[in-house]
């Protein structure tokens, strides 16, 4: 079916059509192919409702015209449920399977290297959002794509009705399973979280409502806008290694544009490539083997314990993302008067919703085990609330950004 898809969009003859196994390709699909005597990569994407949204998949353009390093396809087609790009073949690994491979077995001299390859990346980012951020309108902010990967993954487009999407098929309705005891989504979304003895300040039903209302659209315009890839996530950054260090490239600019909300530009990348590791959102049944947990609920509230934590590299690549790029970004939002009072607040909604709107975290629904599912949980309830007292890993990195 592949190999005929693409023989009708690029009128190429494909041969030996190879899918891989990715943990990282949730909504997504690649492999490789031979055609006319190279070696490619394809990368197929699809979001629920794709034909009905604005806005156009695929503009690796906007990224190289503003001097970011992104691989230009060789192929591509925009058409709903056929969006396709189609690179020659490279052997470089991406970002996500080197670190990954550092998650499991620390190494500190090629931990220095990668995290110098992000630093590097960080700074050029944050040259190119200072040079492109710009007062944008509501109905620019509403237009760019990347809105696909957090409010419209709330409602059921294009009526726009909330709990829809991906959050009412996941979670509303649903039972959830940890280890030692079950909730129905009643009691589950009601009740307070406390996790490792941390009690936070929101539910997660009350999490989802104000992700809901304040991540609309038109609402993100406030804080301007910026050229940005808005997905980069590391599993679509090529690793390039070479005598004087590492670099950074970035593929699949499937929610590029030229007026990304500031705030939602680097949420993607701050989450699923640091909170979301190791092992916990991609590999749970690789963090069930590894960590231990335990769940309980007393009086309206959910207890989650477990020991996880944050690998040795992770904590690097975060301390580079605050230092080199999310504080002189924030300064200079404030400076030029487009910070908004609740900016704290909008970075935690959005980064709620990377874990708990990729995938269904719920224990059985796909690949999660009750162990998984609760660190999830943990995780999520974490980034997205302030805790009622004491610091978490979240609130030091977000008080380490605050502009002066």
């Amino acid at each position: 079916m592949l190999s005929a898809l693409l023989r009708e969009l690029f009128a190429l003859e494909p041969r030996n059509v190879v899918i891989n196994r990715d943990q990282y390709s949730l909504n997504s699909l690649n492999g490789f192919f031979e055609a006319d005597g190279e070696a490619l990569f394809f990368k197929f994407h699809q979001e629920e409702g794709e034909e009905v949204m604005s806005g156009e998949y695929y503009r690796a353009d906007i990224l190289a015209r503003a001097g970011l390093p992104v691989d230009q396809p060789l192929h591509m087609s925009v058409l709903p449920g056929e969006q396709i790009l189609i690179y020659r073949r490279r052997s470089d690994p991406r970002f996500s399977d080197v670190l990954r491979g550092l998650d499991l077995e620390p190494d500190e001299r090629a931990e220095a290297v990668a995290i110098a390859a992000e630093r590097q990346l960080s700074g050029r980012l944050l040259e190119v959002y200072l040079r492109t951020l710009h007062p944008i309108t509501p109905e620019q902010a509403a237009d760019e794509p990347i809105h696909r990967l957090f409010y419209e993954r709330l409602i059921d487009p294009p009526a726009g009705t909330f709990p829809g999407g991906r959050y009412r098929n996941f979670y509303v309705g649903q039972q959830f399973a940890f280890p030692g005891v079950e909730l129905d989504w009643g009691t589950f979304s009601t009740a307070s979280i406390v996790v490792n003895g941390v009690r936070y300040s929101d539910t997660i039903g009350e999490l989802f409502s104000r992700a809901a209302e304040r991540l609309r659209r038109e609402r993100m315009a406030d804080a301007g806008g910026v050229v940005a890839h808005g997905d980069a996530h590391n599993a679509n950054v090529w690793y390039s290694t070479a005598v004087d260090g590492a670099k950074l490239c970035y593929f699949d600019p499937a929610f590029a544009g030229e007026h990304v909300p500031t705030l939602l530009a680097e949420v993607k990348t701050t989450f699923h490539n640091i909170f979301a590791h190791p092992l916990w959102l991609y590999d749970p049944t690789e963090a069930a083997s590894r960590y231990s947990g335990k769940a309980r609920y007393e009086k309206g509230t959910l207890f989650l314990d477990s020991d996880w934590q944050l690998s040795r590299v992770r904590e690097g690549l975060l301390a580079v993302k605050a230092e080199y790029l999310w504080q002189p970004l924030l300064a200079e939002l404030k400076a030029r008067g487009l910070l908004p009072d609740d900016w704290r607040p909008v970075i935690r909604s959005a980064l709620f919703l990377c874990p708990t709107l990729v995938m269904n975290l719920r224990a059985g629904a796909t690949s999660h085990n009750p162990l998984s599912s609760a660190i999830a949980f943990a995780v999520a309830a974490m980034v997205g609330s302030e805790p009622v007292e004491g610091e978490d890993m979240v609130t030091r990195f977000l008080d380490r950004i605050t502009p002066a």
